[in-house]
Parts: C-alpha cells; sequence; structure tokens
C-alpha cells in the first residue's frame, strides 16, 4: 500500500501543527491532494497489474494440483497432454448448461459469452503452443510443489510451451504478449 499521503500529511503536521487550518489553494493542501492522487494511482496500476497476472496464477494453480495428485512425480507428454485438455475444457459444463437454460431466440447471457470467450482463447492457445510450468523436469515438479500462490515465486518455474500435435518448446516468464 502506498504510504506517500502518510509521509507528506506527517511532514506537514511537523511543520505547521493541525493539517485541518490548511486553507483550500495552499501550497500544503496541494501538496496533500498530489500525494494522494499519487497514491490512488498506484492503488489503481497494482490492482490492474494483479488483475493481468490472475490467469497465470490460476493455471499455476491447476498443474500444481495436478502434481500433488500424481505425488510429487513428473509427468509424461501423454499425460501433460491430458491435463491440459481438461484445463481448456474446464468451463464446458458451465457453458453447456448456460445454453441449455436459455430461451430460444434470446441472445447469449454474459457470463456465457465470457466462457465462450475464453474457451475459444484457451483452444486457439492450445493448437499455437499452451503456456505451462515444465512438468517434465523432476526440480521444476519439486519447485511448483512448494509455491505456495505467490506471483513473484512463479519466475523461479521453468516453463513451456506445448502445442495440440505434442511438439514442447521452453518459454521464459512472463510470457510476451499474453500476460
Amino acid at each position: 500500500m502506498p504510504k506517500s499521503l502518510e509521509k507528506t500529511r506527517k511532514k506537514i503536521s511537523k511543520k505547521k501543527g493541525n493539517i485541518t487550518a490548511l486553507h483550500e489553494n495552499s501550497r500544503d493542501s496541494q501538496r496533500l491532494r498530489r500525494a494522494e492522487m499519487r497514491d490512488y494511482k498506484l492503488e489503481r496500476v497494482a490492482a490492474a497489474r494483479r488483475k493481468n497476472d490472475q490467469p497465470l496464477v490460476v493455471r499455476a494453480a491447476f498443474f500444481q494440483d495436478a502434481i500433488r495428485k500424481n505425488n510429487g512425480n513428473p509427468l509424461e507428454l501423454d499425460a501433460i497432454q491430458s491435463l491440459v485438455h481438461d484445463f481448456v475444457h474446464q468451463h464446458d459444463e458451465e457453458y453447456n448448461a448456460l445454453k441449455k437454460e436459455r430461451r430460444a431466440g434470446r441472445p447469449a447471457s454474459t457470463r456465457e459469452d465470457v466462457l465462450r470467450m475464453k474457451i475459444a482463447a484457451d483452444e486457439k492457445e492450445y493448437e499455437n503452443g499452451f503456456y505451462l510450468p515444465d512438468l517434465t523436469d523432476t526440480n521444476n515438479v519439486i519447485f511448483l510443489d512448494r509455491w505456495d500462490g505467490a506471483w513473484a515465486y512463479l519466475s523461479t518455474l521453468n516453463w513451456v510451451l506445448i502445442s495440440r500435435n505434442g511438439t514442447t518448446k521452453p518459454s521464459k516468464f512472463p510470457p510476451k504478449g499474453q500476460a
């Protein structure tokens, strides 16, 4: 949480004493307004960054659960392909239920549109190369198993791109053009 407003308020109160007795357009009140706007902007940028980073955190958590179900052992390419397929199609049931309960001739709900776009984007990514932690490397699997959900720790993992036809390419974190 940004602290520039607190620091500015403390400096002004040391200089003046009571900061409630400031004139509306005085230099000190302008300093306070600038500090408040700076804190607001930093919070807004941090919230946008967290929202942007969330899909990769969810993805890493999904594959962490898969590793834990496999007792922390590395996976073969076939098992990874089925996990990727499960991840891509994890919203299919909800999408089909929403589609089924919608009356004929009615437009799709917002949630239905979001799910359809998410499934289509994941399918396209899977065709071109699905971005995930390397689950074939023993050390990487151990690191993923120890992962506590923090964004900063994800950069210590090795990441790969796996396409539908089975080709695997090493990649870097964070991905360029995705996140």
